[in-house]
């Protein structure tokens, strides 16, 4: 589990591509990998990936074929930042919102305004996720939890604060690019649950 507060951005030094599976070579802070072993479980642009090796401040993942298809992952070149969050653990403060690692879809970044005012990412996202995204909602978009601004029927607009830029790697996205969404997965069961349950009780009165 993880908070979707990112803890550092941290280089991709190397991608080792093999048939179906990416394993990821990335730098991190001598404070980030202290005790980390292998078998652990760290964020990568909010994609839970296990932790395979660990040789001096150089911390491997293996990416398989299903997270390069559902992630942007599959489009990290060498050079590149991803946010990082180490798993949550007992006792620690939550300062964000209670993320699973588990990307849902991805969302394109649309629309990007920048002034000396505001920083705004405008992202489309396939319709029918749309239907657990909410004004004043939160949601988790490269592993960062984020307050979701205005919605439309086909994205929403994320309004981000300097601190937020300064500590994650939205900035070095572009209009074109992609971001990896997780949804809020109470959200999901509740509006799930609602819908099923109309739809239940429709047919029994169509009977």
């Amino acid at each position: 589990m993880f908070t979707g507060i990112v803890q550092a951005t941290c280089e991709v030094v190397a991608i080792h591509k093999k048939d179906g599976l990416n394993t990821l070579e990335v730098a991190f802070e001598p404070d980030l990998h202290e005790g980390l072993a292998i078998g652990a479980s760290v964020a990568n642009n909010g994609v839970c990936l296990t932790v395979t090796q660990v040789v001096d401040d150089m911390v491997f993942f293996d990416v398989v074929e299903e997270t390069l298809r559902l992630t942007n992952l599959a489009n990290l070149s060498i050079g590149q930042s991803v946010n990082v969050e180490r798993s949550l653990t007992f006792g620690s403060e939550i300062g964000g919102h209670i993320l699973s690692g588990h990307i849902h879809t991805k969302a394109k970044v649309v629309d990007i305004s920048h002034t000396e005012q505001h920083y705004d990412l405008t992202l489309g996202i396939e319709s029918k996720w749309m239907d657990y995204i909410f004004y004043k909602g939160f949601v988790g978009v490269n592993g960062c939890s984020l307050t979701v601004g205005e919605v439309s029927d086909s994205g929403f607009k994320l309004h981000l604060i300097p601190e937020t830029l300064k500590l994650t790697n939205l900035s070095q996205y572009k209009v074109g690019d992609e971001l990896n969404i997780e949804i809020d997965s109470q959200t999901q069961v509740i509006v799930d649950t609602v819908e099923r349950v109309l739809a239940r009780r429709f047919n029994e009165q169509a009977r």
